[in-house]
């Protein structure tokens, strides 16, 4: 088959052009910037294709007559555009302007199926991020080209988002005062599970014109999740709620502890209020597909991390970012409000003995200031 993938520098769009790949498809990648575009492993693959197309610009005077008679003959397109990084105002706005232009692109080609992965939705009051999620299949749904829609909430994978921020969380803070959020129940899905959806209901005609919710065998607070993690990491962890936290407060502490960007963790801790359970799967057993439990998606994740084999990240599609393209603004450990201590000496004696006695600090020996608060932390852990 052919088959046309959107989002392919993103998290998801990576690993899953991996798979198409590998199942023998021909894919063809939807860019918005092809200098960004990686040249090494799957995408050198003669069945790799490129074209150029900006969904956030009218698609008329971006160049897409070529674009569009180059897809004339795909057999389907994914959908995995998302602007939840971008401008906490606009997002919503951007996201319906790119799901309306990618019907443009697609609707006069040959495709039989439009494959989109979007956020469970099934509270009356949702967020901003989840609002356009469902915005967005709504528009999708209007294509003549019948849509698959493919709904989940975290994601549980090495370099997602939020794996990344609990990872973060966990490692860095053996103690935590947390928002009341914590106790808000979710489903996760690991990464896997996930990419089994996606190519399973591939030109399915059964699960044309359906939407799906989808998630693991697992229903877990946040509490649970950092828990769990800390759990599957050997670590000693306490975590108190309080209910005086407010989602600005909240968005920078996460901020400051995290990876995050500031505008991620404001979309982020907005829906993390909002209950993400799945309504049903019955794709799963459409499918045959053996769901993960979180604990073992976590070992998993753990898994590509030590042996350094994190095909994909979150902050992957910021490098192409159309509002901001400073990755470094982004992904860097934030300086504002932070305290360094640097002090130099030179040295005349042997700089081998030197570094030996810089590494044997710590343990027996004790460490240059503070010792009780070693052992305290050595405790929690």
């Amino acid at each position: 088959m052919k088959i046309l993938l959107t989002g392919a520098t993103g998290y998801i769009g990576k690993r899953l052009l991996s798979v198409l790949i590998e199942q023998g498809h021909e894919v063809v990648c939807c860019v918005r910037d092809k200098n960004r575009f990686p040249t090494d492993g799957v995408y050198k693959n003669p069945k790799v294709s490129l074209i150029e197309i900006d969904f956030l610009k009218d698609i008329q005077s971006s160049g897409s007559s070529v674009s569009s008679s180059f897809i004339n003959d795909i057999d389907a397109a994914y959908y995995l555009i998302h602007s939840m990084s971008s401008n906490v105002k606009d997002f919503g706005s951007l996201e319906e302007k790119s799901a309306n232009n990618f019907i443009k692109l697609v609707e006069p080609t040959s495709a039989k199926q439009i494959i989109y992965l979007g956020g469970i939705a099934n509270e009356e009051k949702l967020s901003k991020h989840l609002a356009s999620r469902k915005k967005v299949e709504e528009i999708l749904s209007t294509s003549l080209i019948p849509l698959t829609s493919i709904k989940a909430g975290i994601i549980v994978g090495s370099g997602s988002a939020s794996f990344e921020i609990i990872r973060d969380l966990v490692e860095k803070l053996p103690l935590m005062i947390t928002p009341k959020w914590l106790n808000t129940k979710h489903q996760p899905i690991a990464i896997r599970n996930i990419l089994e959806h996606l190519t399973g209901v591939l030109l399915k005609p059964e699960t044309f014109n359906r939407s799906y919710d989808v998630g693991g065998p697992d229903v877990l607070t946040y509490k649970q999740m950092l828990l769990q993690l800390a759990e599957v990491r050997g670590l000693k962890r306490f975590i108190f709620t309080v209910p005086v936290m407010t989602p600005r407060l909240s968005s920078y502490w996460l901020y400051f502890v995290t990876s995050t960007s500031y505008m991620l963790a404001i979309n982020l801790v907005n829906s993390m209020k909002i209950e993400v359970v799945a309504k049903n799967n019955e794709l799963e057993n459409m499918l045959g597909i053996k769901p993960i439990s979180y604990k073992e998606a976590v070992q998993l994740a753990f898994q590509k991390i030590e042996q350094n084999n994190v095909v994909s990240s979150w902050k992957d599609s910021l490098v192409s970012s159309y509002v901001d393209n400073s990755l470094l603004e982004h992904i860097n450990v934030p300086t504002n409000g932070c305290y360094f201590d640097i002090r130099e000496k030179q040295i005349t004696t042997n700089i081998d003995g030197v570094f030996d006695n810089i590494w044997s600090i710590g343990g027996e020996r004790g460490w240059y200031y503070g010792d009780w608060l070693w052992h305290l932390r050595g405790f929690f852990r």
